[in-house]
């Protein structure tokens, strides 16, 4: 939890780097609040038609779109790529598949251009 609230301080920022388990835990967290979001949609009623999610679902993801982006692209300097790189993820198919690629490579060892190593 302690990472997913770290990553809400770090609201907007999209400068310096962002370690993996910095980024999977946010991610963890992100799947388990989207499902209890779900939940919740469906329990109050909320939900839009047949669709499993509503109102509730919705504004979470609002919320939550900076901040996954920008620790998305803190993880893409982390390990020496440019956050340009999160385009990729728009390429059918195999996007997706090289960006979960990226988003599981060690961190660069020292310093780049992004920063420190957030390791040390």
């Amino acid at each position: 939890m302690e990472w997913y609230l770290q990553v809400l301080k770090k609201y907007a920022d999209f400068d310096g780097r962002a370690r993996r388990k910095e980024y999977w835990m946010f991610v963890l967290f992100n799947i388990i609040f989207t499902i209890v979001a779900m939940g919740l949609d469906n329990i109050v009623g909320t939900t839009i038609g047949i669709l499993p999610y509503g109102v509730i679902y919705i504004l979470y993801s609002l919320v939550l779109l900076i901040p996954a982006l920008a620790v998305t692209v803190r993880r893409l300097h982390d390990i020496g790529k440019s956050g340009w790189m999160i385009l990729v993820g728009l390429i059918p198919f195999i996007g997706a598949i090289w960006l979960l690629v990226l988003m599981a490579t060690d961190s660069n060892l020292g310093e780049n251009q992004y920063g420190p190593n957030p390791k040390l």
